[in-house]
């Protein structure tokens, strides 16, 4: 029989292993938002660059990334949005965000990008455009790193911001654009309200995908599905409180994009222990691991791999599998999947070091 310091260390021998193994499993990230992700060097630099509401000092810069509660953290969010200021800025956060993700092994991600709080009358929309297209076309030949943009309305800005997002999207040439969303506050911001731009957005071949169920109950879910026409949810915990939703999202296919660190974060469930993943994949839903706004949560991909190992019991098969699944729920081409698959599987078929 083990005594009890040999099953310690044989459980931190294991969790070396697991963690080894999700530091170099080649990953696709699905919910992350472009502004969100900017390091905390980044946003310092930023701070120092256009001096105001956010600290460049490191210790109090950290002190602002901690957040009472959700509106706590939109507060604070859009204060680091008012310091991207310029073509500049805009091509500096998303190349720091690339060069991030590209440490980590992600090869693809769905970068959710708000056009609407960074284009000003100093900052039109084709110097944004042009900037985050270089910054991607860069991450694809220096990183190999392949991104793509999901352009997401911030609800709390109303219609302007919704007919601002939908003309950026639909009026201008954007590569690599794949989908809208919207995000921001659901209380009092029905999905419905946005019926219209996504309506044309889906006509014009985009995907749907609204955040939904974060901060309110399933009836939100259901109005991203019955309205929006979503294909994917961003967080949507909350639909594990109504087993017909369950039903649904099993039944036609649609994953929900998880963000462990995040719901617990920002208080919409008290601990790791309560967030109800085990729920959602007991139920058949399909989920996918994600960060959210990394550096705002003080994570990142490989942690929230390695919560989930934990919350599910996972070794590298089921690791695997999760890795595998975020893959099959992107908008990737036919062809981006089949190789990132097949990378992912020749990956976890190496033995051990």
């Amino acid at each position: 029989m083990l005594t009890t310091c040999q099953r310690d260390v044989d459980r931190l021998a294991s969790v070396a292993v697991t963690e080894g193994f999700i530091a170099g499993l080649p990953k696709a990230e699905l919910h992350v938002h472009h502004v969100g992700s900017v390091s905390q060097r980044v946003v310092a630099e930023l701070a120092a660059r256009h001096p105001g509401t956010v600290p460049s000092d490191p210790d109090e810069l950290a002190r602002f990334f901690i957040f009472k509660d959700f509106p706590h953290f939109i507060r604070n969010y859009l204060a680091v949005v008012d310091l991207i200021k310029t073509a500049e800025d805009v091509h500096l956060i998303t190349s720091g965000v690339a060069a991030d993700m590209a440490a980590q092994n992600i090869r693809y991600a769905e970068l959710t990008v708000t056009p609407y709080i960074s284009i000003t009358d100093d900052l039109p929309a084709e110097a944004f455009l042009e900037a985050i297209e270089d910054a991607r076309r860069a991450a694809a030949r220096d990183l190999g790193l392949e991104l793509q943009w999901i352009f997401d309305i911030p609800a709390d800005f109303g219609m302007p911001a919704a007919d601002l997002t939908a003309s950026v999207a639909l009026d201008h040439e954007v590569p690599a654009l794949v989908g809208l969303g919207v995000g921001g506050s659901e209380q009092g911001f029905p999905r419905s309200m946005f019926r219209d731009q996504f309506d044309r957005a889906r006509a014009a071949g985009l995907h749907s995908v609204p955040h939904a169920g974060e901060t309110t109950g399933p009836e939100t879910i259901w109005d991203a599905l019955v309205s929006l026409g979503a294909e994917r949810i961003e967080h949507g915990i909350t639909a594990v409180h109504d087993q017909r939703l369950l039903a649904h999202l099993v039944q036609h296919k649609i994953p929900l994009d998880l963000c462990l660190t995040s719901s617990v974060a920002l208080r919409q469930v008290p601990d790791f222990d309560h967030h109800p993943i085990r729920e959602l994949l007991a139920a058949g839903v399909t989920v996918t691991i994600n960060t959210d706004d990394p550096p705002m949560f003080g994570t990142d991909l490989t942690t929230e791999y390695a919560i989930a190992a934990r919350l599910l019991d996972l070794d590298e098969r089921g690791l695997t599998e999760l890795a595998l699944a975020a893959v099959d729920a992107s908008f990737a081409t036919p062809e981006s999947r089949a190789a990132l698959r097949a990378e992912i599987s020749s990956y976890a078929a190496m033995p051990a070091p």
